[in-house]
Formats: structure tokens, sequence, C-alpha cells
């Protein structure tokens, strides 16, 4: 049976208040071994840190962060407020993190603030950082420049063109591919043709951007395999192999 890694799902969301039983057990008859949880914001830390630590099968582990679009003026007190959880856990990363530019560019600048906080804080912590960046890719590679070699992590939800995938990885980073890689006219495939699964991790980002034939429905971890046979479509390689290369990525990416 295929073995696979959901390296970004929000499983502690109200969308899976009701049937969460059900969508682990989905997920680990699939082939779903690990889930990794990014974290929103301070409203959210305590709830995933709970989940965690009461769910045995799939494991899984939480991520420590403020996501871009939950940042406020007072992001240091958010800061301050979410890392204060930093004991009750053991994390895998610092995430989800980075800018979203899609939405409200007027607070691009306390979003930059923010992130430039938690890379820091992820390299003290020698933790990886997983990055939000929708319409700010370009944005979030300036800003780490300065930290090349210093701090590891993976771009989630890549949906960019080739000239940005080759930056990621000119700074050591992983590409976190999900839902978007099915959608028809994503141009993803084109993208991922030319690019080696060693740069390449699973994910869904449940309950959004549910992988055809699901799109627009409630996506769940389960759903990691069919990204995984699309890749695999892609590489003309099997499902199995994608899954043993990009799980061996991820476990090595997240120490998980």
């Amino acid at each position: 049976m295929v073995s696979l890694i959901d390296t970004h799902a929000h499983l502690y969301a109200e969308e899976f208040d009701n049937d969460l039983e059900e969508v682990l057990s989905n997920a680990e008859d699939i082939g779903v071994k690990k889930i990794l949880l990014p974290n929103i914001d301070e409203t959210t830390m305590q709830k995933m840190v709970d989940l965690c630590q009461r769910v045995e099968r799939p494991e899984c582990i939480p991520m420590i962060g403020l996501h871009p679009c939950s940042v406020r003026l007072d992001y240091k007190a958010q800061l301050d407020s979410i890392f204060s959880f930093s004991t009750q856990a053991k994390y895998c990363a610092v995430g989800e993190i980075g800018m979203d530019l899609h939405w409200d560019k007027s607070t691009q600048d306390i979003q930059s603030k923010a992130f430039i906080w938690q890379v820091e804080k992820a390299i003290e912590m020698d933790l990886p950082i997983a990055i939000h960046s929708r319409k700010a890719s370009l944005e979030v590679i300036e800003l780490l420049q300065a930290y090349k070699g210093k701090v590891r992590g993976v771009f989630h939800c890549f949906g960019d063109d080739l000239d940005t995938a080759i930056k990621i990885l000119d700074l050591g980073f992983l590409l976190g591919i999900g839902g978007v890689l099915t959608f028809k006219n994503s141009g993803l495939e084109r993208v991922l043709d030319t690019i080696d699964l060693k740069h390449l991790i699973l994910e869904t980002d449940a309950p959004y951007l549910a992988p055809t034939p699901h799109r627009g429905k409630r996506n769940e971890p389960a759903y990691t395999w069919l990204v995984a046979k699309k890749l695999a479509e892609i590489k003309n390689r099997s499902v199995e192999e994608v899954g043993e290369i990009t799980s061996k990525n991820a476990l090595q990416l997240f120490g998980v």
C-alpha cells in the first residue's frame, strides 16, 4: 500500500468538528501515515495542540506560528501569545507564516515584520518554516535572501511559474504540492514536469482546495492520494514511488 504524508492540513477547523474520527479513518485507510498541522493564530493554538495530543493514528503533529492573513497591528502581542505555547508540544515547524497580498496590500509592512520575527524564531528553535505566499512569492523570496543557508522550509501550496520555482529551490526550500495540481488549466503540471521529485512534498490544505473530482467541496487528508496519483502521471512513476520519495523529503525536512 502507498505510504503518504499530508504536510499541511487544518484538522482543528470547525469543518471537521462533526466527523473528525471518520476523516482520520479515511486518511489511515488510504495510506496517510502522518498529518502535519499548521497554526493560524492565537485562537487556534490550544485546539490544535489538544487534537494532536489526543489523536494516535494517523499521527498528527503541530506547527507553531501566525498566518499572514491574521496579522494585526498588535502582532507582537499575538506572537507572544502564540509562542507562549512553545513548551506545550513538540512542533515540527514554525508555520504557517509568510505574506498574503491577495486580499489586503495595506498590511504588507506588518506582515513582513511578523514574518521576519518568525523566521528568526525558527532559526533560534532549529525548526523549518512553512510559508504561505499568495500573490507574494517574490516578496517573500527577497526577504529570505538575508537568511539563505540559515533557514529551511517549504513554500506551501506552490502554484507559481518555473522561474519562481527555481528561485525557491535556490534558497534550499521545497515545494508543497496540493490539489491545485489537479485543476484544469492551472499550469502547474508543466512546471513540475521539469522539477525533480526530491524537491517536492505533498499536502492537502484541508479543508480548502480539494483536488478534482472533489473541487469546491471540503478537502481532507485522504485526498493526498489524488495529488500523489496526478504527480505520478506527470512523472511517469508509480504512486508508490511518489509516496515514498515525497514522504522521505517530508521526514527529512520536518524531522517527524
